[in-house]
């Protein structure tokens, strides 16, 4: 009776610490890059978007777009947009953007909106499907000729976070906020992802953000509440 109401104390530690941080360099050494330039993520999953060069953005698109802003019938933005980051030459630190994943059933889909950036390859998504891929996605955001999202989809059905910091958007499936700024999106019940933003030093780029510190602070507490429970019981 009292071990199977430890164990039931300690389970969501054990989920808390089983989710993942996957890590996106964006720009790393000068290009027009996301690296990797896909990632396959679970629910409760967060991507890290490290910006490490020149100013450019993580702006969420559809697979039919690529290279344009999500917007509604009225042309209001309601995809999630990292907003432009610029990083100096000399930069000896990196801001970092974030989202969590809820609904891993979705595919998500970014470019950045510099230029001409996303007709270069400078394209990202999340969990590609058999039916629609990165690479078919990749090469429909070549042939596009939006520029900073201009030629616009009217279909907000997608969208999944919002932006942190600079730019502010809403959307139909989650709430975020960020380091230099807040936003919250409204819309559907069940958001598929949820953003945040921060700033990294060198020596923390790669290892994680405030994401997983706020994963892993829950399960401390959790785990301090299961042993208390545990010393009661004994």
């Amino acid at each position: 009776m009292r071990f199977s109401a430890v164990v039931a104390a300690l389970l969501p530690v054990g989920f808390a610490l089983a989710q993942t941080t996957h890590t996106v360099k964006v720009g790393e050494n000068g290009g027009l890059t996301y690296d990797p330039t896909s990632v396959t993520a679970a629910n409760g999953d967060t991507i890290e978007f490290q910006f490490l060069s020149k100013n450019h953005t993580v702006t969420q698109s559809t697979f039919a777009s690529p290279c344009s802003n999500i917007t509604d019938a009225t042309g209001l933005v309601t995809g999630v947009d990292s907003g432009y980051q610029f990083v100096p030459t000399n930069a000896t630190s990196f801001p970092v953007w974030s989202i969590t994943v809820n609904n891993a059933s979705t595919p998500l889909w970014f470019y950045c909106r510099q230029a001409k950036h996303c007709q270069a390859g400078m394209v990202f998504a999340v969990n590609p499907t058999a039916a629609k891929t990165y690479e078919a996605f990749a090469a429909a955001a070549a042939l596009s000729d939006a520029v900073d999202g201009s030629a616009s989809t009217t279909n907000g059905a997608a969208s999944n976070t919002t932006t942190s910091g600079t730019a502010a958007a809403s959307g139909s499936a989650a709430s975020a906020t960020g380091s230099t700024g807040s936003a919250a999106a409204s819309g559907a019940l069940n958001p598929s992802a949820s953003a945040s933003g921060s700033t990294a030093s060198p020596s923390a780029v790669g290892t994680g953000n405030g994401a997983g510190a706020v994963h892993a602070g829950a399960g401390a507490m959790l785990l301090s509440l299961a042993g208390l429970s545990l010393g009661m019981l004994l």
